[in-house]
This record gives C-alpha cells, structure tokens and sequence, in this order.
C-alpha cells in the first residue's frame, strides 16, 4: 500500500499544481498571512490528502465496497470494525470523489470503487415505504445487524435522520461528479423521503424511528406519510438549529418533502424564559418572523464574542454541514457572521481559557478507549456539557432571572484537553493559517499522526493519542481538502439546481443576533 501511495503522490502533486492559483483565490480563508508560503500550504495539504486517503482504501471491504467504521491506527484490514452505517458509506462516497479529483487515484479507479459501493448499497435492506437505511450494517456481508460485533450486544435496527442524510448527500454528489453512475446513484436517492421525519404539529424532524418494538420506553407510535405501517419514532426532536441533523432539514427542503417553515421552527436558543432556564445560559435575544414562523432569535455570549451556540459546543455539529452547503455565503448575516465566531470561541478557549496549547475539539475516540463528544462547553446549550478534557470540566453560566435563578460556576481549572484534528480542518475556510498551524503543532509535538494521517485524537497534557481511523472524520478531513484545494467543488457538487433554488434565498433571510460585543 505505502508503494501504490508513493506513486500516487508524484500524479497528485502533479494535479495541484495544474489548480495553483485558481484554487487558492477561490477559497474563502483567513489566507495564507504574511510570512506562509502558498505553495508549501498546498503541499502539506495535499500530503494530509494523501494519507487520509490510505485509511479508506485500508477501511474499506474490496467485496462489498463498504467501509468500516472504523480501523486501528496501523491500517490492519483485520482490525476492521466489523459495522458500518449510512454515514459511513458516504463519507467513502465523496472522499473517493474528492480523492479522484485532487489526483490520489485514476478517474477509472474511482469509477470502479464508486459503481462497487453503490452496487451493494442498491442490495442492503431498507425500510420500503421511507426508502431510508438502518443504522448498521456488516461491511463485509452488507447484512442488517441485530447483534453488536464487539460484545453481542442486542441491536435494534434504527433509521436515524441524520445518518440518511449524509448519504443522500453522497449519492447527490456521485450523481454529479459522476456521469456514468448518475442513474444508478440517483435511483437510490430517489427513494428517499425525508418527509417521513417530520413531524408537523411541531414542524420539526425526529431524530429517526424503529420499524419493529425498541427498547426505548420514550418511543412514538405514529406515521406521518400515512404510508405503510405505523413505527415508533423517537421521542425527542432534533429542535436545535445549529447541529449537523440541519443537512437532513436542507435536502427534505429542497426536494419538496418538507416544508420550508421548518427552517425557522428550530430554536437558535430556547427562550428566555424559566421554563428553559435548564440549559446552558440564559440566552440575549427577541423575538422575529419569518415565514409566519415565530422565532427567538437568541444567541450565547462567550468572551467578548455573541453567536448561536450548537447542542454541545463542538466544532462538528456547527461545521459539518458547511462543507456541502455554503451557509456563510447564502447566508451572510446569520452563518457568514456564526461560523467564523465558532472557530474563534474554540481557539480561544484552548490557547487561553483551558491553556492547552493547542485547540479544535469535537466528538472522536477517547485516547482512554471507546468514543465521546468534546466541545467548548460554553457555547453549547446542553446543561451538562460537552467539556473540552478528559475530567469533563464544565461551566455554568448561571441564570440570573429571580424566579429562577442559578448561581454560576466557572472552573478553577482544565485537565487533560482532548483535541481533535478533524475540527481544524473543518476551521480551514476561516482561518487556514490557524488551523494549519494547529496542526502543525500537533504532529510536532505528539505521536498524532501515522499511515492514515492524522490519528483521531490527542490528549494534549498527558501525550495520550487514540490511534484509530473513523470514517466519518475522515470524511470530513477528506471533504474539507477537496474544497480548499479545488475552490469548493465538493460543494458545488452538491449546490446546483434545487438545493441551490430553495435553500440559498431561505438563508438569505435571517440576521442571528451575533457579532462581537464590548
């Protein structure tokens, strides 16, 4: 494999060379600064590429075409999760497409890569009357899971929102990228009917549903199509607008399956009232109207910073979504104002509030085992946080309302911070030198980065790395690259037409309450 990437590089580099400076001025970034060199930048991120790309041909079964979850930092195929899931499958879908066209492989072998995946993925089970895919899947057989691979846990099988999400938004982009498997990509796009999620007494989405009895006592027996079956849907709704389920909102919208007031019945914060005063802060905002929709239009304040606050805080809920839809600039007043101050509040917080030296912090493995969310807690609305260490340091703001007040409780210090690489690369639109420079940072400094490239996570202060590849990050590394690196084609794949129609001027309405203050 090292000997098939080595002869790829000379090609890829070849390729970069030939996008120079097109590709430079056409990304919206912080830019390179005074005393960077374009060119090296360009370089170390085609290296990046490069080696992110060798996690997915290692990840992935050359059968079935369908990528584990994810594998050890060595790249043994025999430590392949075993499991796989609808975003994972796309998160292979478009890096092969952005690996293709940064030059790491051959139109051809991306053609056989991508006609195999879709192949099998025109064969798993699914549920007939949404056309939407389960949770879990073994990537070696393609077969529905009912048991957990690692421990023979019960599975029941789960069709979440998100997860169909980000692979229709794959399929969207193999249809495009693609000519010779339009057809086939769009045949299984074309089943899937966002609609099915949502729910319109309170005109938001279900985070997903169970097609046979679950375990879960909270779960809703009801069918919103009124077509097949009744299934229990989960009892929560995906309320927040600033979290990564907003792709699902985005494509439902665009393709007629959901109607666009949708986009302002998700809260930006919850009132502020002391029926909400369990989350996070109590939020500064009023109240506007758009499309006959009542919205708060609420915002956190962090430092000397305003902005609409994600779920957890973490860079992945907040950015993810981004690298497909250009929210900055079909919205300019509410994303082209959020997404930058985003980047900041986690830059801050690591190089001045924690003091970890280093910054970017999102869910990812634990370097201590297993997986867990990490975020900048103070600009999520979740109460007990995503924290940004290993000993989940948190903050509480307080509320400062007398019917229902809560003393604040700041932190007399952080622990271990666990930062995780792919949240840079998903900072590089705004602010590339930064976030190279982390990175940088990160490989110098730490074992952090091996024949995959960048190892999932690092716990700064104790130097404890989780060396495995997940699929979904390296997506998003992926992704990010194929757009910093070809002016935004990953997302111009995914923007023409519809998407473009009926999202662009939906977010070109609304102003957040975001900004710097003093």
């Amino acid at each position: 494999m090292r000997d098939r990437t080595r002869s790829r590089r000379a090609l890829a580099t070849a390729a970069v060379a030939v996008a120079g400076l097109v590709a430079t001025a056409g990304v919206a970034s912080a830019g390179p600064g005074p005393d960077r060199n374009p060119g090296r930048d360009r370089d170390t991120m085609m290296t990046y590429a490069q080696d992110t790309w060798a996690s997915f041909e290692a990840m992935v079964d050359p059968g079935t075409g369908l990528p584990a979850d994810n594998i050890e930092g060595d790249l043994d195929p025999d430590s392949r999760s075993g499991y796989t899931s609808p975003t994972n499958i796309g998160a292979y879908l478009w890096s092969t497409v952005a690996a293709r066209d940064l030059g790491i492989i051959t139109r051809r072998e991306a053609h056989e890569r991508m006609g195999r995946t879709l192949a099998t993925v025109a064969t798993l089970e699914r549920h007939e009357h949404s056309g939407m895919f389960y949770n879990w899947y073994d990537e070696a057989t393609g077969e529905k899971l009912y048991t957990w691979p690692t421990d023979g846990a019960r599975v029941y099988p789960f069709l979440s929102s998100v997860d169909n999400g980000w692979l229709a938004t794959a399929l969207l982009i193999v249809e495009r990228a693609e000519p010779r498997l339009r057809g086939q990509a769009a045949e299984i796009r074309s089943t899937m009917d966002f609609g099915f999620y949502y729910d319109p007494a309170v005109r938001q989405l279900r985070g997903g549903f169970w097609d046979e009895p679950p375990a879960d006592p909270a779960a809703v027996l009801d069918n919103y199509r009124d077509r097949g079956p009744d299934v229990w849907f989960t009892g929560h709704h995906y309320g927040t607008l600033n979290t990564e389920p907003r792709i699902a909102s985005y494509l439902g919208i665009a393709w007629g399956q959901i109607p666009p007031e949708h986009y302002f019945s998700m809260f930006r914060t919850f009132p502020d009232t002391c029926d909400w005063s369990w989350p996070e802060q109590r939020p500064v905002g009023e109240w506007e109207e758009h499309l006959g929709v009542e919205v708060f239009q609420g915002a956190y304040r962090y430092r000397d910073m305003q902005l609409v606050p994600t779920w957890g805080g973490s860079m992945f809920e907040a950015l993810m979504v981004d690298l497909f839809i250009p929210e900055a600039d079909w919205g300019p007043q509410s994303w082209g104002v959020n997404h930058p101050l985003t980047v900041q509040a986690h830059i801050e917080h690591g190089l001045e509030e924690a003091g970890y030296g280093y910054w970017g912090f999102s869910p990812s493995s634990n370097p201590a085992g297993g997986y867990r969310e990490y975020g900048v807690d103070p600009i999520g609305m979740e109460p007990n946080g995503y924290s940004s260490d290993q000993e989940r340091t948190t903050v509480d703001p307080g509320w400062d309302d007398p019917a229902c007040f809560r003393e604040p409780a700041e932190p007399a210090e952080y622990g271990d911070g666990v930062v995780t690489p792919h949240a840079s690369f998903l900072a590089l639109p705004y602010a590339r030198r930064e976030a190279l420079d982390n990175l940088a940072n990160l490989r110098r400094d730490f074992d952090a980065y091996g024949p995959g490239g960048f190892y999932d996570a690092v716990a700064v202060r104790s130097g404890t790395v989780a060396q495995r590849y997940l699929s979904l990050d390296q997506g998003m590394i992926m992704a990010a690259l194929g757009n910093e690196l070809r002016n935004d084609r990953v997302k111009r794949y995914v923007v023409r037409g519809d998407v473009e129609r009926e999202i662009r001027p939906l977010l070109g309405i609304e102003e957040f309450n975001a900004g710097r203050v003093d």
